[in-house]
C-alpha cells in the first residue's frame, strides 16, 4: 500500500493507472462478444485523431505499431476515443513563465487532480 501511495506521489500528477488504451475485441469464437482493454493505439487510428505517435507517448496514450486495424466500427470507435481524451486532457506547460500553443490555461491547472482509476475505463454494453 505504501509503495502504491509513493508511486501516486512521485508520478503526480499523471494518472496512476498508467496511458490510456484502445478498445479491443477478444480473438476466438468463444470469447469475441467481449470487449476489453488492448495494448496500444494503431497508427492508423492516431492519424485519424490527428495525433503524432511520439507526441502520444508524452501526453499519456500507448502505442503499438503492430497492431491492425481489421474493422472500421472498431477504428471509428477508438478514434473517439482518441478524441474524447483529448479534448479532457489538461497538458502542464514545460515552462510556467511561457506556455505554448496546446498547453492549458491557468484555471484548468487549479482544477487539476490525480486520477485514480483506470484512464476512461471501457463500458461493456
Amino acid at each position: 500500500r505504501k509503495a502504491r501511495q509513493a508511486k501516486a506521489r512521485l508520478i503526480a500528477p499523471r494518472p496512476v493507472a498508467g496511458p490510456l488504451r484502445p478498445q479491443v475485441r477478444c480473438p476466438t469464437i468463444r470469447y469475441h462478444t467481449k470487449v476489453r482493454a488492448g495494448r496500444g493505439f494503431t497508427l492508423e487510428e492516431l492519424k485519424a485523431a490527428g495525433i503524432h505517435k511520439k507526441t502520444a507517448r508524452t501526453i499519456g496514450i500507448s502505442v503499438d505499431s503492430r497492431r491492425r486495424n481489421r474493422s472500421t466500427e472498431s477504428l471509428q470507435s477508438n478514434v473517439q476515443r482518441l478524441k474524447e481524451y483529448r479534448s479532457k486532457l489538461i497538458l502542464f506547460p514545460r515552462k510556467a513563465s511561457a506556455p505554448k500553443k496546446g498547453d492549458s490555461t491557468e484555471e484548468e491547472l487549479k482544477m487539476a487532480t490525480q486520477l485514480a482509476g483506470p484512464v476512461m475505463p471501457i463500458k461493456t454494453v
